[in-house]
């Protein structure tokens, strides 16, 4: 079984993702940081690829983004880097990055690395759901890779149906519709939004991310979903301190206020 499928038929709330850009703060310590999250206690991971243009981003992971180029990080590279990662990481570890680098590095052979090196899932942000169907689901599923969608507030219930039955894993359910970054709560229009997608009984399980940050946004999260994905706050932390370990503390520490 997937890892990721496995994890939310194992744990069915209060799951805990982290996100951050690999090749940052330094271009070696992408490994290091996976270990450390996983003795940390979290359930999955995404790990950036960086690119230069993301545009679903706020300013803290391009920012992180462009210090990894500049470190030199390339999906070649992290492939590299994470050759050994399984030896001691069980967790599920998805890769989030554009579709650009994936398409330059060829799909199938970005599928087949993945497989070699244990990535579960990978995260296009800029993927048509279209293509998605057509050219990139049948690969994925022969590799069973999970190929995670994201909604909006923005989608349609036709196309949040239409996303569900023919996607698996779980669904990446965007706070709101602006780019990713810390926010200190879910106003009423949020509330509304996440009441509605429950009210959908989707088959897949959900994840909530963009703007949790502290304990008002988790709690929310944990609420209305299976679990939470913190990226921006993580990263700022990881900036910070340029220790996975500290940052981690510290985040723990500020999602109890």
């Amino acid at each position: 079984m997937n890892r990721i499928n496995k994890l939310f038929a194992t744990k069915r709330e209060n799951i805990l993702s982290i996100y951050f850009c690999a090749g940052h703060p330094t271009l070696d310590s992408t490994a290091h940081t996976i270990r450390t999250l996983q003795q940390k206690g979290v359930d999955m991971i995404e790990v950036g690829v960086p690119f230069s243009d993301p545009m679903a981003d706020g300013p803290v992971i391009q920012d992180a983004a462009t210090k990894a180029l500049r470190n030199g990080m390339t999906l070649r590279t992290l492939f590299s880097q994470l050759a050994d990662i399984r030896k001691d990481v069980t967790i599920p570890l998805i890769f989030m990055g554009y579709l650009n680098p994936i398409m330059h590095y060829g799909f199938e052979q970005f599928c087949q690395q993945c497989v070699k090196i244990g990535i579960d899932g990978v995260i296009i942000p800029d993927l048509p759901f279209k293509d998605y169907l057509e050219t990139y689901k049948p690969i994925a599923d022969r590799y069973d890779i999970r190929i995670i969608m994201l909604i909006t507030p923005e989608t349609s219930d036709e196309r949040i149906r239409f996303i569900d039955d023919n996607t698996d894993g779980f669904i990446y359910m965007v706070s709101s519709a602006s780019t990713t970054g810390a926010q200190k709560q879910f106003d009423d229009t949020k509330q509304a939004y996440f009441s509605h997608i429950n009210s959908m009984s989707l088959r897949n399980p959900r994840m909530i991310g963009f703007g949790i940050s502290n304990r008002q946004t988790l709690t929310s999260a944990q609420q209305n979903a299976s679990g939470a994905i913190i990226g921006s706050k993580f990263v700022t932390l990881l900036d910070q301190t340029g220790d996975p370990a500290t940052a981690m503390d510290q985040l723990l520490e500020a999602l109890k206020k």
